[in-house]
């Protein structure tokens, strides 16, 4: 099966991503709470917390887990900020909801998914991330709520569309 590239020449009305996940980033001032990936989809790159919704489980619910599991801290009212999906060029599909909270509770700790650092808004590496994210994470960090749609050959963008998005209810 051929999979499209282009983003116009997907039909994302019908779409159905093969996972669901999310992003919990973690802020504090103009700092970010960041992991380079020790494993899984993106390993070696610098994402946030972070992983797949579990059967029956709400997306606010497994951003708190994933971020707990991954790097020792519990978001407190983690807020919904935007949503990402990805195509890739083998086919397998994944839709991420992205949340950002300013509180939490625990202390910081690696583990053997993440190793979590605290970076000043400034100095995101970009170059060590998803190519998406240099595309949707300023807007987030503003406050702005997204949607945004990207294809991808292995680590390669082919494509993407990023508009605006209510911040309406986006917790499950």
């Amino acid at each position: 099966m051929q999979v499209p590239l282009l983003i116009n020449d997907v039909d994302w009305n019908n779409w159905r991503p093969d996972d669901h996940a999310v992003l919990c980033f973690l802020r504090s001032d103009c700092r970010l709470l960041l992991i380079h990936k020790k494993r899984g989809l993106g390993k070696g790159k610098i994402n946030g917390p972070g992983g797949r919704i579990e059967p029956g489980e709400s997306a606010r619910a497994a951003a708190i887990r994933e971020t707990r599991e991954e790097v020792g801290l519990t978001p407190i009212e983690p807020r919904a900020r935007g949503e990402l999906s990805f195509l890739f060029s083998s086919g397998y599909g994944m839709h991420v909801r992205v949340f950002f909270a300013e509180r939490w509770s625990g202390e910081l700790t690696e583990t053997d998914e993440a190793r979590p650092f605290w970076c000043p808004f400034s100095e995101i590496p970009y170059d060590r991330m998803w190519a998406d994210d240099r595309l949707w994470l300023p807007q987030a960090l503003q406050g702005h709520h997204f949607r945004g749609r990207f294809t991808f050959d292995g680590d390669t963008m082919l494509d993407y569309a990023i508009e605006p998005s209510a911040g309406g209810n986006q917790s499950r």
